[in-house]
């Protein structure tokens, strides 16, 4: 037992950290080197700040066709692989002569953020491990939850030795030596065998149904939305409201914490249906920003609010599908449903600049609101499609 409990260990910290890295080559990179670049390029900050957005629109693009890959071959070589592409996209970035060809660097990081990122690991994870994938994918949100908190102060240390150029060469050098060897490490060479009781879970999971499907989709799309939306925008939002910069970052700050926090807290509660849990991730997502259109008095429980509620949605992400259609399909469910979110995401920074501009803080606030309630509703709308499933739909 103690064997197992420690190779398990081992396997979720490889994953988890081979996670924190590769979210912080791409997704979270420019947080720490958009000022440095617009200020030794003189490009339009619009444009820099926006280059994650074809980043993510090839990643969504691309995202059911890894999942077929990874349902119908062998599994592991787009996570195996993905560090090399995420690496050679900063290598890019770093001798980027023009606008032109610094966006094209962030689409091969797009490329990287499809093969490496949760979508492509949860699904691996459910083909080997079937419905026992939802501890691990716990465990990997949990230890890739401090990735701002580790990576942030990292590049901040290369971007001053080494400036904004060297610091992705350096970081690229990391994904480059890293990667590869932990994800050799820690997946599995073949997959499980599933005992009895799993296949029995398995065959009671749902037949993949359209409307289901694309409820889901649905539910995870508005969900990036507010998560993108609130990441580009909280600080402005708290400055808005009459704080200081300083205040602003030090009640954004309370995110991290409380998104690990909540995540270690599902690692030691009793197994439960994930939809439960996206129901209280839903609802506390609508109150965190409800409160925060009522002024500085309740922002910093605002932000704990939201942060709880989105720091369970990593989760979800993996284990919400799984329990609900089974492992025998799950990598092309997870596909199917990055699509739309990740294209979602990519036009967001640009939406929620529009209005921000044009309606203000209150504007913007208001449609996130609006958002997170539908977001109730759909998730009610799931929980009455699992108790009346209709026929298979082919993925």
């Amino acid at each position: 037992m103690m064997t197992k409990m420690l190779s398990s260990l081992r396997i979720s910290s490889f994953l988890g950290l081979a996670q924190l890295l590769s979210w912080g080559g791409s997704f979270f990179l420019l947080a720490v080197l958009a000022d440095p670049i617009v200020q030794d390029t003189g490009w339009p900050r619009q444009w820099v700040l926006g280059a994650l957005s074809p980043g993510l629109l090839i990643s969504g693009c691309l995202a059911p066709a890894v999942g077929r890959y990874i349902g119908g071959h062998d599994a592991r070589k787009p996570l195996l692989y993905a560090g090399f592409v995420l690496g050679a996209g900063l290598v890019i970035l770093a001798i980027s002569p023009s606008l032109p060809v610094f966006l094209f660097g962030w689409c091969v990081i797009g490329v990287g953020m499809a093969m490496g990122l949760y979508d492509a690991l949860f699904a691996v994870l459910g083909k080997f491990q079937g419905a026992q994938a939802r501890k691990s994918i716990t465990t990997v949100t949990l230890i890739s939850g401090f990735c701002t908190t580790i990576v942030w102060p990292l590049l901040g240390a290369m971007l001053t030795a080494w400036g904004w150029r060297g610091a992705c060469l350096g970081y690229a050098v990391i994904l480059f030596t890293s990667i590869w060897l932990l994800y050799r490490f820690g997946l599995p060479e073949e997959e499980t065998p599933v005992p009895a009781a799993t296949m029995r879970s398995a065959a009671s999971s749902l037949p993949i149904s359209d409307s289901l499907l694309n409820l889901l989709a649905v539910n995870f799309t508005l969900a990036a939305i507010i998560l993108t939306a609130v990441t580009v925008q909280l600080l402005q939002i708290l400055q808005s409201k009459g704080m200081s910069l300083h205040t602003a970052i030090g009640i954004g700050a309370l995110i991290g914490p409380c998104q690990v926090g909540v995540r270690f807290l599902d690692v030691l509660a009793p197994k439960k249906h994930p939809i439960w849990t996206t129901f209280v991730s839903v609802i506390l997502t609508f109150l965190g920003l409800l409160l925060l259109e009522m002024g500085p008095s309740v922002a910093s429980l605002a932000v704990i609010l939201y942060a709880l509620g989105n720091g369970m949605r990593s989760v979800l992400k993996g284990t919400l599908p799984l329990e609900l259609f089974g492992p025998e399909n799950y990598p092309m469910v997870l596909g199917r449903l990055a699509r739309p979110a990740l294209i979602a995401q990519a036009a967001t920074p640009l939406a929620g600049g529009y209005l921000m501009e044009h309606f203000g803080a209150t504007g913007l606030l208001g449609t996130l609101t609006a958002l997170a309630l539908l977001n109730i509703g759909t998730t009610i709308g799931v929980r009455l499609r699992m108790r009346h499933p209709e026929p298979v739909a082919a993925i």
